[in-house]
C-alpha cells in the first residue's frame, strides 16, 4: 500500500489503531497497548509510526505484540503545511482551556487518516496514544462508520463537537482518496487538525456515549458525569500523564496514578476501588 509499510501480516480481521509520531507518544502507545491486552481483546493492536520515532522507542511496542506499520506523512501542499505547523496553528487557534506539551506536532495528526488504507481489516477502532482502555471495547467493531464521542469536558455546549481521540472506521482506499480530495483545498484551515476535518467529512457522525472517550478534564470540571463502571476509554487530552513536571498534577493525581500503574506493568484495579472526584 502506498504510504504504508507493515513489519508483519495481520493476525485478525479487526484492529485497534493508534498513531505515534515521536518518542513521547511511543511511551503513551505502550501503555495503551498494555491496557487493551488487559481487557482480553484478541483484535490486532496496530501502531502507525512516522519517521520521527527512533527504532529503540518502538522496541517496547514490538515486545507487547503490537503490529508496527511505518506510515508516510500525507502529501499535502506547502501552503497547507505552513498553515498547520505548530506555531501557525496555535497562533491562529490557541488552546485556552489547557496546555499542549512541546512534543505535540499538530500537522502530523493528519497521518491518522492513513488508517483507511489498512484494507486488510474489515473494521478498525482508532484510539489516540494518550489514552488507555479501562474495560473491553470490542463491541465498537460492530458499530458503523463513522462513530465518535462528543468533545465533552466543560459543559453542555461541548456535545455539538466530536473528539477524534476514539472513532470507528471501515478501511477503504476509495474513502481515503475522497478524504485526500477534500482535505488540502485552497484556503483550507482545519482549526483542530484531523478532528475538525473528520467532523466536516462525516457531518452525520454517530455519537458514542462519552464513556467510550472520557476526557480527563471531566474529573474536575463535570464530576457528576464521572462513573468508573461505565468508562471504557480514558483519554488524557491536553497535558499527558507522563509529563514531569505535570502542570495539573494535583488536580488529576488519581488519573495520572492509574496511567502510571498500567504503564509500569500493573493490572487494572477493580473499578469499585478507584477513587471518585
Amino acid at each position: 500500500m502506498a504510504g504504508l509499510l507493515a513489519e508483519a501480516p495481520p493476525r485478525a480481521d479487526r484492529a485497534y489503531v493508534t498513531l505515534v509520531t515521536n518518542a513521547d507518544y511511543a511511551r503513551g502507545a505502550a501503555a495503551l497497548v498494555r491496557s487493551l491486552r488487559l481487557t482480553g481483546t484478541t483484535a490486532d493492536c496496530v501502531v502507525l509510526h512516522t519517521g520521527g520515532v527512533p527504532d529503540a522507542d518502538l522496541d517496547q511496542l514490538r515486545a507487547l505484540g503490537a503490529r508496527l506499520v511505518r506510515t508516510d506523512l500525507l502529501e499535502t501542499s506547502a501552503a497547507f503545511n505552513a498553515s498547520h505547523a505548530r506555531a501557525a496553528l496555535h497562533g491562529a487557534a490557541p488552546f485556552t482551556k489547557g496546555g499542549k506539551p512541546a512534543f505535540h506536532t499538530p500537522l502530523d495528526n493528519f497521518a491518522k487518516l492513513r488508517l483507511w488504507q489498512l484494507t486488510e481489516y474489515r473494521a478498525v477502532v482508532f484510539i489516540d496514544a494518550d489514552a488507555i482502555a479501562v474495560q473491553n471495547c470490542d463491541k465498537l467493531f460492530g458499530y458503523p462508520e463513522f462513530c465518535a464521542a462528543p468533545n465533552v469536558y466543560e459543559g453542555l455546549a461541548d456535545f455539538g463537537r466530536m473528539n477524534s481521540g476514539v472513532f470507528t472506521a471501515r478501511p477503504s482506499e476509495a474513502t481515503f482518496a475522497a478524504m485526500m480530495a477534500a482535505l488540502d483545498v485552497p484556503g483550507a484551515f482545519w482549526r483542530r487538525t484531523d478532528q475538525s476535518f473528520l467532523q466536516h467529512f462525516f457531518p452525520d457522525w454517530h455519537g458514542l456515549p462519552v464513556y467510550f472517550n472520557m476526557l480527563q478534564y471531566v474529573w474536575f470540571a463535570m464530576a457528576e458525569l464521572w462513573d468508573w463502571p461505565q468508562i471504557r476509554i480514558l483519554h488524557f487530552q491536553y497535558e499527558k500523564p507522563w509529563q514531569d513536571p505535570h502542570p495539573k498534577a494535583a488536580e488529576l493525581a488519581p488519573l495520572i496514578a492509574l496511567w502510571r500503574r498500567i504503564a509500569d506493568g500493573g493490572e487494572m484495579p477493580p473499578l469499585a476501588e478507584l477513587p471518585r472526584p
